[in-house]
Parts: structure tokens; C-alpha cells; sequence
């Protein structure tokens, strides 16, 4: 079997289900074992993000140079910002609507009320509960002005912001940076536009390598899921993962058609284009991750333009955040409904915004600090997220595959609206 085809097996969507399903039954069935396996999907994350910032930094200074040098960087800019609004609003309103017309958090059963009370530790029917989850730093964190939050994206030192794996302030050092040398003669820069190239080939052959054990990761990352959380909890909160699944396939397949219609392939060829960005995206949980399979699905399965797709995946998947935009919104209705409370149709509107508000706040942020920011959209409705915060936490290890889904999915999605559509072969 040559390496083509074990790359196929590897990413085919029965196996993922199947090592999923192993997965989660080893965990559920032998706890002890499946904590144990944790270290498995630790070290694989870490090989992973190790390749990511000098993949990111040499394709966006790469790009970007190019894109100086061949001129449009103005109209690019305008469709960028044009698709991350439409995407983000889009990925609100699909949480809105879904989780209205669901209703998850209202008519639950005592049962399930009374596992709710002792996970939160209170009673769900007093609305001024409240817990302290988050920490020390938490509050200073909300209360930051404008003036500080944009200081925070500047990097003072470019070398200290790679040692602490900072993406966002990477990602703004490497725009700064190949602008300027889109102005640098090319006798000048031409050896360390090969250089960076060179960069870039080697970390998509390293991700090419990670790939291979993919299924014996997913069956540990898996395991060690159910192991640490239980199914008491994905019990309990059965209605919002549920809900929150479909609101996530909704998103999943306005994206998917949307790379299919602008891209020339057929339907089943754009699925299996997909593949290994969605693999990677429930084995990793990572969408920085998977920038690479992104690019490699874009361009050399999709022929997508090289240029603009090395410089467009790295900026949307820091900046564009469809899947935890989809989540805040999911959350806040889900509180509301849990409280008895009513949105009407002004607050559903405050709701939408401060999603995305919310959403694009979430920009370098991962794992349980993404999370918090729902607390950002209750606030505006006065919802108490704070008492609720605990449950959200306890099934987090799905939702974060999907949020993950989406966000991967949808940015390439985002950036085939951006870039020009591939000629006709």
C-alpha cells in the first residue's frame, strides 16, 4: 500500500467514526486506561503546534510579498472584511434560529433539573446565583479598555511572542513584515523568499508525516475525553449537545456548499477534498492545527490561487471565528431558556451582535478561556452565566470538536469566497 493510499484510509470518514466510537467505549468502560492514554493526544497536539508558527510566519510574509509585488492587495482587503461580517452573522443566526426553535433549556424533566442542581450546586430557579469558576485574573480581563486590548496584539519582542506560541501577535509581525518586503528589490529578497518557501515545504511534509497515526490518536483522545468527564454530564445536558450538534451540521453543510459552488469540482469531490481538515479538526481540536490541511485542500485539491490561500487561512483562522461565534450564541439562548427567560425580537438582535462581538474577542484564544467568553454575550441580557458556567465545562470535550468543525470548515469556506474562483480545466 503506497503512501497516497494509506493517507486515504487514514482520513476516511468510517474510520474516524469507528476510532471515535472504540474511543469513547474504552474511556466510558475502563476510566483508569483511558486517563492514561491522555499523554498520547497531549504529545500529538504539541508535535502539531510545533510545526504551526513557522508555517504560519513563512506563508503569510511569503504571500503577502507577492501580493505587494503583484499588486490587488486593496481589493483583497475589502473582500476579506466583507466575508468575515457575512460569515460571522450567518454563524450567529444559525445558533439563534436552531436553539429557538429546539428549545433545549425549556420543559426538562426534575430529573434532569435535579442533576443540574447538584453539578451547579444550587438551585436553578434562583436567578442571582453565582459562582466564582474562572479564576483571579478573569475580571481584569473583561474590564479591559479598547486602548489595552490593541496594545496587547502589538508584539514588543517578535522572538518572545514564538517562544510563548502567541498566534496572533505572530500573525500581525509576519502581515507588517512581508509588506515590507513586497518593497524590497527582488534581487535583494529572493534569497529569503526561497528560504521561506523552503520553510513552508518542510512543515507540510512534517504534517504530512503526523497524519499517519491519526487513527490510534483519535482513539486515545477519545478515550481520555469520556474517561475525565463521565457520561453523567453529556446525560444531563443531552438537549444542548444535541441541539448544538445541529446547529453545527447546518453550518457544516452552508459551508461545504459554498466551497462546492465556488470551486469547480463536483459535490463528492469536494467531500473528499475535505477529509483531512475535518480529521484533523475532531483529532486535534485545534484549528491552528490544521492550517496546513487546509492550504494542501484548497489549493492542490480545490486549485485554489497558492498566493492568496497561503495568506488568507492563517488570517481567518485567527481572526474569523465562526465556530465559537455559533457556540456563544447556542449558550446565551440555552441560559435563557434554563431561567425561563424570553428573548424578544431587539434582544435576539443584542444577542446576534454580541456573539460576534464576543467571537471575534475569542481571536488567540483556546480551550477553557474560549469558553468563558460566553459570560461577554450574558452580560448584555443579564443572564447569569457564571452559575451555569460549571455545565458547559463538564461536556466542553464535545463541543469543542464541533466548535472546531465549524470554525475549520467555515474558514475554508470564507476563503474560497474571498480568492477568485479556479479556471476551468
Amino acid at each position: 500500500m503506497n503512501a497516497q493510499k494509506i493517507q486515504q484510509f487514514i482520513i476516511n470518514p468510517w474510520v474516524i467514526l469507528a476510532c471515535l466510537v472504540i474511543g469513547f467505549t474504552l474511556g466510558w468502560a475502563l476510566p483508569s486506561i483511558g486517563l492514561k492514554l491522555t499523554v498520547v493526544g497531549d504529545i500529538y497536539v504539541d508535535l502539531l503546534k510545533m510545526i504551526v508558527l513557522p508555517f504560519m510566519v513563512s506563508a503569510i510574509v511569503f504571500s503577502v510579498q507577492k501580493l505587494f509585488q503583484e499588486g490587488g492587495a486593496g481589493t483583497i482587503a475589502g473582500r476579506v472584511v466583507l466575508a468575515f461580517a457575512g460569515f460571522s452573522v450567518v454563524a450567529a443566526l444559525v445558533g439563534i434560529v436552531t436553539f429557538s426553535m429546539a428549545q433545549p433549556g425549556s420543559n426538562l424533566s426534575e430529573s434532569t433539573l435535579a442533576t443540574f442542581g447538584n453539578i451547579v450546586g444550587d438551585d436553578l430557579s434562583k436567578t442571582d446565583t453565582t459562582m466564582n469558576l474562572y479564576g483571579e485574573n478573569v475580571n481584569d480581563q473583561k474590564g479591559k479598555t479598547l486602548e489595552e486590548v490593541v496594545l496587547s496584539l502589538i508584539p514588543s519582542n517578535i522572538f518572545e511572542a514564538l517562544a510563548k506560541g502567541e498566534t496572533l501577535k505572530a500573525l500581525i509581525f509576519s502581515l507588517l513584515f512581508g509588506m515590507a518586503l513586497g518593497h524590497v528589490p527582488n534581487r535583494i529578497a529572493g534569497g529569503l523568499s526561497q528560504t521561506l518557501e523552503t520553510v513552508y515545504q518542510t512543515c507540510q511534509t512534517l504534517t504530512r508525516w503526523l497524519n499517519y497515526p491519526l487513527p490510534v490518536v483519535l482513539v486515545c483522545m477519545s478515550a481520555s475525553q469520556i474517561a475525565k468527564s463521565g457520561i453523567e454530564p453529556l446525560q444531563a445536558m443531552a438537549n444542548f449537545v444535541l441541539a448544538f450538534a445541529a446547529a453545527s451540521l447546518i453550518c457544516l453543510m452552508l459551508a461545504i456548499l459554498v466551497i462546492w459552488k465556488r470551486g469547480n469540482a463536483s459535490l463528492s469531490e469536494t467531500l473528499k477534498a475535505l477529509r483531512e481538515p475535518f480529521a484533523l479538526a475532531i483529532a486535534t481540536r485545534s484549528s491552528v492545527t490544521c492550517m496546513p490541511a487546509m492550504i494542501e485542500t484548497l489549493v492542490h485539491r480545490l486549485s485554489f490561487a497558492k498566493a492568496r490561500v497561503e495568506l488568507l487561512v492563517p488570517l481567518s483562522v485567527s481572526m474569523l471565528r465562526v465556530g465559537p461565534i455559533l457556540y456563544y450564541a447556542c449558550a446565551t439562548l440555552f441560559i435563557a431558556q434554563l431561567y425561563g427567560r424570553n428573548l424578544e425580537a431587539h434582544e435576539l438582535a443584542l444577542l446576534l451582535a454580541a456573539s460576534v462581538l464576543a467571537g471575534f474577542a475569542s481571536a488567540g484564544m483556546t480551550g477553557l478561556v474560549t469558553l468563558s467568553l460566553t459570560s461577554m454575550a450574558c452580560g448584555y441580557l443579564g443572564l447569569p452565566f457564571e452559575a451555569a458556567f460549571i455545565l458547559f465545562l463538564a461536556v466542553d470535550p464535545v463541543c469543542d470538536i464541533l466548535r472546531t468543525m465549524v470554525l475549520v470548515i467555515g474558514n475554508t469556506a470564507a476563503v474560497s469566497v474571498i480568492c477568485p474562483r479556479p479556471l476551468k480545466i
